[in-house]
């Protein structure tokens, strides 16, 4: 990280005081990690402070090892998603289109080159996912949301689900995010940002479009649906397929 991060931008007087704090930091962790009893049912922390592993320290502290998640679906699985949309949500964290401000922080003064490492990085993990939890929903709630997801709504111009995020919600390369091991609440919050414009993406902003035909029921009703799938044994995106997209699709190109 200390690479990328010294000396990346002028103009800001503090940054070589806090990359040389950071820095110290990391050699005290690493000389830590390293010091401690290898135990086996942990996964070890990183090895070497130049390392892939080192540099995604400040990621997995809150999306897991692996970018699992965690377990009560606040912070989302990141595993296994596109190479391709991760890399564009870390863009847009870092240039302020996308709104989050421990992610905006943590990502301000990182190149391209780092965050599309960052990216595929995580695209190559598959950890198991968590277990549901918490009562099913209502059914008659979720069988709007299985329509909605699986067939769409064509009165409302809403196309389904799984006609761009995959039959079995894995996502698309290059762009297009697994919906699997999702929470309902993520969901929602996201799909409602999405709605009010707190979300952006390339246009044509296909995911804006569908959003903003939503109703607050709709919503809530898909939510509720993806969150009871079971997860693919495969977590890997389907291949492009722009033909069987129903709207033209900016984070597509």
């Amino acid at each position: 990280m200390m690479r990328f991060a010294i000396g990346y931008r002028r103009g800001a007087p503090w940054r070589g005081t806090l990359a040389l704090v950071l820095g110290a930091w990391l050699v005290h962790a690493t000389s830590w990690a390293q010091a401690q009893p290898a135990r086996q049912d942990v996964i070890p922390a990183f090895q070497k402070l130049d390392s892939i592993e080192a540099r995604v320290q400040g990621c997995v502290t809150c999306h897991g090892q692996q970018g699992q998640g965690t377990a009560d679906g606040y912070y989302p699985r990141i595993a296994g998603k596109p190479a391709g949309y991760l890399h564009h949500q870390l863009t847009a964290f870092r240039d302020g289109t996308r709104s989050y401000p421990p992610m905006n922080y943590l990502v301000a003064y990182l190149p391209d080159a780092y965050l599309k490492e960052i990216a595929e990085y995580f695209a190559a993990q598959h950890p198991p996912f968590h277990a549901r939890e918490g009562a099913p929903p209502d059914p008659a709630l979720t069988r709007r949301g299985q329509a909605l997801a699986t067939l769409g709504d064509a009165d409302k111009g809403i196309p389904a689900c799984v006609a761009c995020h995959g039959k079995s919600l894995s996502g698309m390369e290059p762009g297009i995010p697994g919906l699997a091991g999702l929470r309902p609440a993520y969901i929602v919050g996201q799909l409602t940002r999405w709605r009010v414009g707190e979300r952006r993406a390339a246009e044509p902003d296909c995911m804006k479009r569908i959003a903003t035909r939503l109703s607050d029921a709709d919503i809530s009703s898909v939510a509720a649906w993806l969150s009871q799938q079971s997860p693919s044994p495969s977590t890997t995106p389907e291949p492009s397929n722009l033909v069987r997209m129903p709207l033209a699709c900016g984070s597509q190109r």
